[in-house]
């Protein structure tokens, strides 16, 4: 921004400045004892303004420096024209408002506060006995004789997705939660609350069963399942799909990648299987939602 000149009073002011701006030339004045100082926004309306200036100034009162109505309109039709784009664009300070960078959406919270219940209810995970309608099933895959379920195949349908709520210890539970509030949150913020409720137990269902098949345990849970679930969708739609906004950085994938090899090389009592589950359901799905969309 450069300086091209003063004018004398504020009326001569407003009236060069709206002619400049129907010429297109962005102009700001300042009041600089008791004269008015031009300033002109890009150097190359520098030399046109300066031009200008002196013609003002040698006839103020030419008819084509009356140009007040023309900028008016002008600059009415830039500001409903700005309204209408904020309109279409939402800052991020909206769209993930709340505690944390993204914010809290309200079914990621409602997750996390069931799962802070459990944990509470059973003393850091120790008193299994006193959620013990939340894990998958009573009787282990190998003494149940056939697939199992027996639970489940009798109504207890619940369990297929309450393992998601119990957790085995601090690290546990908060590990998988600080997961969940970031995923769960961006996922409803870009896709709605409404996909992430048909989304969560559909991958937990899975994962779970996948532990159950593969393992034959029936006492594990977490929501890590549904959480690697979530990274791979991430990282899949936001490879095949980036303009839907729900995307995974390469950093935070690796990592991801790094905690769960990590898990299967030295983590026994891990639900391994569940993440594996829960990581190939999530792929999976954003692959169908990428080439739908």
């Amino acid at each position: 921004m450069r300086l091209i000149g003063h004018l004398d009073n504020d009326k001569d002011a407003r009236t060069f400045g709206d002619f400049l701006y129907v010429q297109g030339i962005e102009t700001e004045f300042e009041e600089d004892e008791k004269r008015w100082a031009i300033w002109v926004h890009a150097e190359e309306h520098l030399g046109t303004a300066a031009r200008l200036l002196e013609e003002f100034r040698a006839n103020p009162r030419d008819p084509r420096f009356q140009a007040g109505s023309p900028a008016e309109k002008l600059r009415q039709q830039a500001e409903a024209e700005d309204a209408a784009y904020r309109k279409r664009v939402v800052p991020s300070t909206k769209m993930f408002h709340g505690l944390s960078g993204y914010g809290f959406g309200f079914v990621t919270y409602a997750l996390i506060v069931v799962c802070a219940i459990v944990f509470f209810i059973s003393k850091w995970g120790e008193d299994k006995a006193s959620i013990a309608a939340l894990f998958i099933s009573e009787l282990q895959r190998g003494r149940s004789g056939g697939f199992g379920l027996i639970e489940i195949r009798h109504g207890e349908i619940w369990r297929l997705i309450t393992p998601m709520f119990i957790h085995f210890g601090p690290f546990h539970i908060l590990f998988n939660l600080l997961m969940l509030r970031d995923l769960g949150s961006l996922f409803e913020a870009r896709l709605g609350p409404n996909y992430l409720i048909a989304f969560v137990p559909v991958v937990s269902a899975v994962s779970n069963l996948a532990e159950y098949t593969f393992s034959g345990h029936v006492v594990f849970g977490g929501m890590s399942g549904v959480v690697y679930g979530l990274i791979g969708y991430a990282w899949i739609r936001g490879r095949l799909d980036p303009a839907a906004g729900v995307i995974l950085d390469r950093q935070s994938w690796i990592m991801a990648m790094f905690w769960f090899f990590l898990c299967f090389i030295g983590g026994r009592h891990i639900a391994n299987y569940a993440h594996a589950g829960g990581l190939l359901l999530g792929m999976a799905w954003a692959y169908v939602d990428s080439k739908r969309k």
